[in-house]
């Protein structure tokens, strides 16, 4: 992330993730979150000049119900992702190469997350 606040503010308020611990990251005290996520650490979210220039999925959550996470994502204001070369259904949620359903959301410096489900 560009602003640790910022990313705080999004992966704590809106994706309800919980900070097991923060950590200096780089120059910037206090500037990096590990987040919890299934039972153990997950995700480190840290500030750096290069937040946001990666076009890839930096990371999936693989959920049971994908609807209730879309819902309850929706809900706190976040948007899904739509991308024209995939048909989405009226949530956002699109079919998966293989099986299964997918949604893309992006944090604040448009980083991409997956959330798949396999039904």
């Amino acid at each position: 992330m560009s602003d640790i606040a910022r990313a705080v503010a999004f992966y704590e308020g809106k994706l309800g993730l919980r900070a097991l611990r923060s950590a200096p990251s780089a120059q910037t005290p206090d500037g990096s979150r590990i987040y919890a996520s299934g039972g153990g650490p997950a995700l480190n979210v840290y500030q750096s000049v290069t937040a946001g220039t990666t076009e890839a999925t930096l990371a999936t959550w693989y959920v049971d119900d994908l609807d209730e996470i879309v819902d309850e994502l929706t809900a706190a204001g976040v948007d899904l992702v739509r991308y024209e070369q995939f048909e989405h259904d009226p949530k956002g949620i699109t079919a998966r190469a293989g099986g299964g359903r997918i949604a893309w959301i992006q944090d604040p410096d448009g980083n991409t997350f997956a959330i798949e489900a396999d039904v």
